[in-house]
């Protein structure tokens, strides 16, 4: 049987269930996207930090998808691929280009801002359009860990408090806490701002405070 901690944590922070307040952001992301490209199912898409299991379950499937990322996942093919690679400078693409770049929670994880910058200038120029979502930096819940405050400790009080949050990693010792916390860095407005120069920036919000930030780049129609 599931303890308090862990049924509130499905509650909370399981995107995969659509009544969790993850999974209701999930879903509100998803029409804000279809909103933003009607002509998703005509795409070729390029999903930076994804898996093929995200586009299997979507309402609308594209017409082509490669998703690339450091975890390996099988390919169902012949429109859904999956390339194991480095998402900040695939070499698995070689010269192709997309319709749309699609990049849910990954720029925040990629280790400091030259390596921002590398995942900003494949997002560019892989495809004409884009959609780059990332957690706010000043939400004030981490949502990674659904701690109030927790981006704003120093790194070593936050790899004390996540083995013993229960909607953390209980299973890390310290230096596996102080690592895991060091590899998430949230991002602000300004450095949106600066990434992505010719986008608008949609700030999902929750309670009227903004949660999410979404570097969104349409064609000029």
């Amino acid at each position: 049987m599931a303890t308090l901690s862990q049924r509130l944590k499905q509650k909370l922070n399981n995107p995969d269930d659509t009544r969790s307040v993850s999974g209701r952001a999930r879903a509100k992301r998803w029409d804000r996207l279809l909103l933003s490209f009607p002509d998703l199912a005509e795409m070729r898409v390029l999903d930076l930090g994804g898996l093929p299991g995200f586009w299997l379950n979507a309402s609308v499937r594209p017409a082509e998808v490669t998703t690339v990322n450091l975890v390996e996942a099988e390919s169902p093919g012949p429109w859904l691929r999956h390339l194991v690679d480095d998402a900040c400078g695939p070499t698995g693409l070689g010269a192709e280009t997309f319709d749309l770049v699609v990049s849910n929670s990954l720029i925040e994880h990629v280790g400091g801002y030259t390596a921002r910058r590398r995942l900003a200038d494949v997002i560019r120029s892989s495809a004409p359009r884009h959609w780059v979502q990332t957690p706010y930096r000043y939400f004030p819940v981490e949502p990674h860990w659904v701690f109030p405050g927790l981006q704003f400790l120093p790194p070593h009080l936050r790899a004390k408090v996540i083995p013993h949050w229960p909607f953390g990693h209980s299973n890390l010792d310290y230096h596996g806490a102080l690592d895991a916390a060091l590899a998430c860095e949230l991002l602000s407005l300004s450095e949106m701002r600066l990434l992505f120069p010719d986008s608008f920036i949609w700030h999902e919000k929750v309670a009227g405070l903004t949660k999410s930030l979404v570097a969104i780049r349409q064609l000029e129609r």
